[in-house]
């Protein structure tokens, strides 16, 4: 059954107030969606406490929400075609404001998780019909404002988000970090519904690549619970560890093979037959992740070692985006007029030398010294962002576009859900093995041992005031090391970006969408 709906009022563009109305709309919603995916960041702490959880645990309320969004996205184009994308749109922000408010209203860590899954299944598709629907309104010869202004909402969404959420917190409770959705979600919902309906499109029954879905979801689901959890069970000592590596690693080879042999996958992997789509994908992965990961380091460590609110925790990470909104018209502008290669290789090696550059951190750091290099971190960002999306889509073929872009966002997505986990296991693991090393340099001849217990009523202070100073230095080593390791991930894949050759095409802005 196939239903169309004024398709030549959908060839027509808006046009004046109309036009700006419909792109803040779509573009804010854009916003809300990313935004969830840090607005927790620095909140873990006051939710894993208020609902009785350890603060590794809590990572799950930012995991959960980013790999159910992930999920999703490949789906987006089925959903679309089947129920007509203004419709989709509208259904996706008003389910988002739902379970928004279900996840502010959670009595405990599990129920929170579970409301954060379903937000994340809404997210996905709002997203990514967020830039197509953008594209469809605005007319021909404006399409790439429509695409800077969804880059945009992307590249600071992830930097407000902490902020917010640390405001929130601190001015009223954890709860607030998604009741603050709702209003804004219904909101959206309503007016997008009343604005595009004209646009929506034919709506065609198709088929849904089932088995596809069920494997990506099996593997992604498999590695991911592998990662939360490997650092509670002693990793591979454990039997539940190996099992959920046997079935991602399974998982994963039986989803790469049936995608690449189903006449309709719900991934379309053959565009990595393309040596600059991949090229560009393995840089989105690492670099994207490594950011992500930093985003969500950088918060624990200032909570858990240096004393700081979750609101002025979240207002040092929102200093990485100052420059970007700065930089992101130029680095648009600079990709038309030379090679967009240089500006990706520039920009990535640019965030791995400034990470670097804050692997010295010390306890005795002012604000100031620990906001610099984050405010110089902006100039990187869009640096690589904005002209990597022109050349991953400029190295496919024009049919393959919507796939391409569809895969990007889920390459995205996916790299900063993995990061969380890799990076709070690490820092934890690290920390713990840190404080055993400190704790044998500082005692080694047992001096301090013996001297407590002569002290008498203040032993115990004494104790606790060691343990501190100990416990203090060991988490300020373990995020050293750390920052070192994520700049030398930046290092890396700023050097793969010269795999990719140069693009022979333009890209069509129309086409870039789910």
């Amino acid at each position: 059954m196939t239903s169309v709906t004024n398709s030549s009022a959908a060839e027509t563009a808006l046009e004046g107030p109309m036009l700006w109305v419909g792109a803040i709309v779509l573009a804010l919603a854009n916003f809300v969606a990313v935004l969830n995916m840090t607005i927790a960041n620095v909140t873990v702490p006051n939710i894993a406490g208020a609902l009785g959880a350890g603060s590794s645990q809590g990572t799950w309320v930012i995991t959960s929400y980013a790999v159910a969004e992930a999920i999703t996205v490949p789906l987006t184009g089925w959903l679309a075609s089947r129920f007509g994308g203004v419709r989709m749109f509208s259904l996706s922000v008003a389910a988002f404001g739902v379970f928004s408010l279900l996840c502010g209203l959670s009595t405990s860590l599990g129920m929170l998780i579970a409301m954060r899954i379903l937000q994340g299944l809404a997210g996905g598709p709002l997203m990514a019909l967020s830039q197509t629907l953008l594209l469809r309104i605005f007319p021909r010869e404006k399409t790439m404002q429509a695409m800077g202004l969804w880059a945009m909402t992307t590249l600071l969404a992830p930097v407000v988000g902490p902020v917010l959420g640390g405001w929130l917190c601190d001015n009223y409770s954890w709860p607030w970090v998604f009741f603050i959705n709702v209003p804004a979600a219904l909101l959206f919902s309503w007016i997008s519904w009343g604005l595009l309906r004209r646009y929506e499109g034919e709506r065609v029954r198709s088929r849904v690549d089932m088995v596809g879905m069920v494997l990506l979801i099996l593997w992604v689901a498999a590695l991911q619970i592998m990662l939360d959890e490997g650092k509670d069970l002693d990793w591979f000592a454990s039997p539940e560890i190996r099992v959920l590596a046997a079935t991602a690693v399974v998982g994963f080879l039986a989803f790469v093979i049936w995608e690449l042999t189903e006449e309709h996958p719900i991934v379309n992997l053959r565009v990595f037959r393309h040596r600059g789509f991949t090229a560009c994908m393995l840089v989105l992965a690492l670099a994207f992740g490594a950011f992500f990961g930093l985003n969500v380091l950088t918060p624990l460590w200032l909570q858990y070692n240096m004393g700081y609110t979750t609101t002025w925790a979240g207002m040092v990470v929102a200093w990485g985006g100052l420059l970007s909104v700065v930089f992101s018209p130029l680095a648009a502008n600079w990709a038309t007029r030379i090679d967009a290669r240089y500006l990706i290789f520039t920009g990535v090696l640019w965030l791995g030398i400034v990470t670097l550059w804050r692997s010295v951190a010390n306890s005795d750091m002012t604000y100031w010294q620990i906001c610099l290099p984050l405010i110089f971190m902006g100039v990187g960002l869009p640096l690589f962002y904005v002209p990597l999306t022109g050349v991953a889509m400029a190295s496919v073929e024009e049919s393959e576009t919507a796939s391409a872009s569809g895969l990007m966002n889920f390459v995205r997505t996916l790299s900063g859900a993995f990061a969380t986990s890799l990076v709070t296991t690490t820092w934890q693991n690290s920390s713990i093995e840190a404080h055993a090393k400190l704790s044998g340099i500082i005692d080694g001849a047992g001096i301090v041992g013996r001297t407590l217990p002569h002290l008498g009523p203040l032993t115990t202070g004494a104790r606790a005031l060691v343990d501190y100073l100990v416990t203090s230095q060991s988490l300020m080593l373990a995020t050293n090391r750390l920052m070192m390791v994520i700049g030398a991930i930046f290092v890396v894949a700023s050097v793969l970006i010269v795999l990719a050759p140069k693009p022979t095409r333009a890209v069509s802005a129309n086409s870039v969408g789910h």
